[in-house]
């Protein structure tokens, strides 16, 4: 096979590739023996004509479009492996010759433009030492957790006085456009300050006692006249504030396991503290990604950097809590991400890690928990789309990233080493698992989901 690449763009390659006569002779003797299983000629069992009959009857047109279409994504698969090409989307193919007869020389030649990894030089992660800011717990982290504790505990009671924000107010609304009502409600309780109705109605509570009413200018967030503007009357029918229980002994007894307040702080402080390592691993993992792109250029594939940002765009339409974000910012973070997965691409692949059957299941399992979904039926799906190499992948670049924080010492500001082996796991125990290339992997989730099914079917 003979394979050239132009490089088209930093991150954009056209492969050329011409394989040779045997090597499109099987993928000629596959189509002709599949065609052969579903024709019907005089003479011959199905699944045992001739090759040559095949071509006669059928076509040779058929037997060699056949062959195509599954000669060309392997041999595509098999130059980009010999050329160390790591592809981040999928190819646009064109298929320029093929031989128009069993007798023709003319050899299969094809192009295959792809956006790719770039390539660039990763520093070697063993003896890298990098500093990561100490944990703090002061003493206003643990009251502001005893804080929102006391809030769990709080009652709301009636006052008379006017409203300000923080305090419950039972509301009823009218909002006109002219003189049609087009939403009215009555008896809604609203925490002032929340900005969680209309916009403008904050302002117009504050300074109310029960029984006062007002009007303002709002814009309607939903209904038929979404976006509108109307003119909105509010009454204030009462006002009520959070009482919160005293911060005593009692208080610890009723809001925990503990009998006193300062036990109950303690554990609060042990909690805050977890956290605060928690925070910083991530810190650190952080810290780790942004060393290994110190001082090295990673251009990022503008075709993937679009479809990302769509994807991005749709999402966020689709969940009115996502918070809205400018083209800009949007750039940015998509590619940071980016960056990061090739980054960590790269570093597996330095590691040489190794992806197991064990991982990509426990992997895909694990979300399918998180979602709330059925891991089997999860699992099946991500098959049955085609999405299990993405999953593979992500597991191989989870996989790169322990392993190479396992490589680096992390210190803090004090220079003291910094002790992460409980959120980056044992390596010693992955290594006793058997190891799979991907693709055995994924076929190996593949051949236990459909043992599953037949095993349900039985039953």
């Amino acid at each position: 096979m003979k394979i050239s690449v132009r490089n088209l763009e930093p991150t954009k390659v056209r492969l050329t590739i011409t394989a040779d006569a045997e090597e499109l002779d099987p993928y000629l003797d596959a189509a002709r023996k599949e065609i052969g299983k579903q024709v019907s000629i005089p003479g011959f069992r199905k699944g045992h004509v001739p090759g040559k009959i095949i071509d006669q009857r059928v076509g040779f047109g058929s037997v060699v479009g056949e062959a195509v279409n599954n000669g060309v994504p392997e041999l595509y698969s098999k130059a980009l492996a010999e050329k160390e090409i790591h592809p981040m989307a999928q190819p646009k193919l064109d298929v320029k010759e093929v031989p128009e007869s069993a007798d023709d020389e003319t050899k299969l030649k094809f192009t295959a433009e792809v956006e790719v990894r770039p390539k660039f030089e990763l520093p070697a992660v063993e003896g890298l030492e990098i500093e990561v800011a100490k944990p703090e717990v002061t003493d206003d982290d643990i009251n502001t957790r005893l804080d929102a504790l006391r809030q769990r505990f709080g009652t709301l009671v009636g006052v008379d006085r006017p409203a300000k924000t923080g305090d419950y107010a039972n509301i009823d609304l009218d909002a006109k456009i002219g003189d049609e009502s087009v939403d009215a409600q009555e008896g809604v309780s609203y925490e002032l300050g929340s900005g969680t109705m209309l916009d403008g109605l904050d302002e117009a509570l504050d300074g109310l006692s029960a029984g006062e009413e007002t009007s303002f200018e709002g814009t309607l967030e939903a209904g038929d006249h979404e976006g509108e503007k109307a003119q909105v009357t509010v009454k204030v029918n009462s006002v009520k504030a959070e009482e919160l229980p005293e911060l005593d002994d009692d208080f610890a007894q009723d809001a925990s396991e503990f009998d006193t307040l300062d036990e109950l702080k303690a554990d609060i402080r042990k909690q805050s503290e977890a956290d605060a390592e928690g925070r910083q691993a991530t810190v650190a993992r952080d810290a780790f990604i942004a060393r290994l792109q110190e001082g090295v250029d990673i251009p990022v594939p503008k075709g993937v950097k679009d479809e990302m940002l769509a994807e991005r765009e749709k999402n966020a339409q689709g969940n009115p809590q996502a918070p809205e974000e400018d083209k800009e910012t949007a750039e940015q973070a998509v590619e940071k991400e980016l960056r990061d997965q090739i980054v960590l691409d790269a570093l597996s692949e330095q590691l040489k890690i190794t992806v197991t059957q064990a991982d990509v299941t426990n992997f895909l399992a694990s979300i399918a928990q998180q979602y709330g979904m059925d891991p089997s039926n999860f699992i099946n799906a991500i098959v049955n789309n085609g999405q299990l190499g993405s999953a593979v992948q992500e597991v191989g670049r989870s996989k790169g990233l322990l392993a190479g924080m396992r490589a680096v010492t992390f210190k803090d500001t004090d220079g003291k080493v910094l002790d992460l082996s409980k959120f980056l796991g044992d390596e010693a125990a992955e290594e006793e698992q058997e190891s799979v290339e991907a693709a055995s992997a994924a076929a190996a989730v593949a051949d236990q989901l459909a043992a599953k099914d037949e095993a349900t079917e039985e039953e």
